[in-house]
């Protein structure tokens, strides 16, 4: 009897050990399934379980210099996150004009083209036709100027909750298809700005805005495709376009309407402005970086706005170093066509001129190229331009004007 009393109670102890070492063995699998879920997409055993999140901590910066530690997040609960934080300050951007009616004779012409007779009245035109957000309590919106290029109608900003503001003045960037918007409003909500400079191609970003000019506060996903990519853009109540460098290129649905609106990182930061589809393609949509947005925003607060920031005149397109080898020229910035009346009209540049250095910095080695040279200077400022025109290296001194 005492012999199998003590097999028996060895038994339980084995057991009840074993059962311990299953448990933890388990619950080890468990936490390790969720943080090889979170960390590098792959399914594990919170797919079943429904797990939101794992406390693994990842720091970054608000924009307001305030340190803040966020749980790394499933993809759903993520994009609720950054739709809820940052759509209160998300706006749509909609056109007032009166427009004429013309009648068409209901004949053809000679020349095969309808003639048109004398307006037989007007017609009040109230839609939307794009988007913006907030980025001061007190009334300032940011948006694609080509959003407000019809400089003789007036314009309305319509919040999240159907509030409808007239907008009191705009001010529109003669350098970069942005545009300032002021209403007359107190404490509205404003959005957090990122840092466009740390964008990694393969980066999950979210877009907010009025797709196709008629659904408010539409929010699509995706991911970073590329960056510093050159496009034509426009597409605005008038149709004008563009040349627009050193853009964000994204998969996130973009369509016409969601010009204006950001395009935000899984924080809820505003890393870019959306600006333009390409035509005739899917699932390609582009964005102006954050970083130029703030640049502006300085522009605009120290000088009260766009008017007396620096206009050199020229459209160019950047040489890379491949094809400075093959045509054995020097990398800078190609001058296409040089305005008329402008800065560099007046020095003595010409289509076809490169430019090497702009003051003093060579172009090539500053990312951004010449245009970022040229935002850091002010109407009135005189810069050495230092260009190559038929084998010859020359320098000229521009007095720079101010962008109409």
């Amino acid at each position: 009897m005492t012999g199998y009393t003590f097999n028996y109670m060895k038994v339980v102890n084995r057991n009840f050990l074993l059962g311990i070492f299953a448990g933890v063995f388990l619950a080890a699998l468990f936490v390790s399934g969720a943080m090889v879920d979170r960390i590098w997409g792959i399914p594990g055993i919170d797919r079943v379980a429904g797990l939101v999140g794992v406390s693994v901590p990842v720091k970054t910066n608000d924009g307001e210099n305030n340190s803040i530690t966020r749980n790394i997040l499933n993809e759903e609960s993520y994009v609720i996150d950054v739709a809820e934080r940052a759509s209160p300050a998300v706006v749509t951007v909609g056109i007032k004009k009166n427009q004429q009616i013309l009648r068409n004779d209901p004949f053809f012409d000679p020349f095969g083209f309808f003639r048109q007779q004398p307006s037989i009245g007007t017609q009040k035109i109230e839609k939307d036709i794009g988007s913006g957000f907030v980025v001061a309590s007190d009334g300032l919106v940011v948006t694609n100027k080509h959003v407000v290029s019809d400089v003789s109608a007036g314009y309305v900003v319509i919040t999240k909750d159907g509030k409808e503001y007239e907008v009191e003045k705009i001010d529109r960037d003669p350098l970069n298809d942005l545009a300032i918007l002021k209403i007359n409003a107190n404490d509205m909500a404003t959005v957090a700005m990122g840092d466009s400079d740390a964008l990694r191609v393969g980066q999950s970003v979210v877009a907010i805005g009025t797709a196709l000019g008629e659904f408010r506060h539409t929010v699509t996903t995706g991911v970073i495709s590329g960056l510093g990519r050159g496009i034509m853009a426009g597409g605005g109540y008038n149709q004008m376009s563009e040349e627009l460098d050193n853009v964000i290129q994204t998969d996130a649905a973009i369509n016409p309407g969601n010009s204006g609106g950001p395009l935000l990182n899984s924080l809820g930061q505003v890393i870019g402005v959306n600006v333009a589809v390409a035509q005739g393609s899917e699932n390609i949509g582009f964005a102006l970086p954050v970083n130029l947005i703030k640049d502006a925003l300085d522009s605009f607060e120290n000088r009260g706005g766009f008017g007396n920031r620096a206009y050199l005149g020229v459209r160019y397109y950047m040489i890379s170093e491949k094809s400075a080898i093959v045509n054995e020229v020097p990398q800078g910035a190609y001058l296409e066509d040089v305005i008329e009346g402008s800065s560099a009209s007046g020095a003595g540049l010409k289509s076809g001129d490169i430019i090497v250095k702009f003051d003093g910095k060579s172009v090539k080695d500053v990312k951004g190229g010449l245009a970022v040279l040229i935002s850091e200077k002010k109407a009135g400022d005189k810069v050495s331009v230092e260009y190559w025109r038929d084998g010859e290296s020359k320098t000229v001194d521009v007095e720079l004007k101010a962008g109409e």
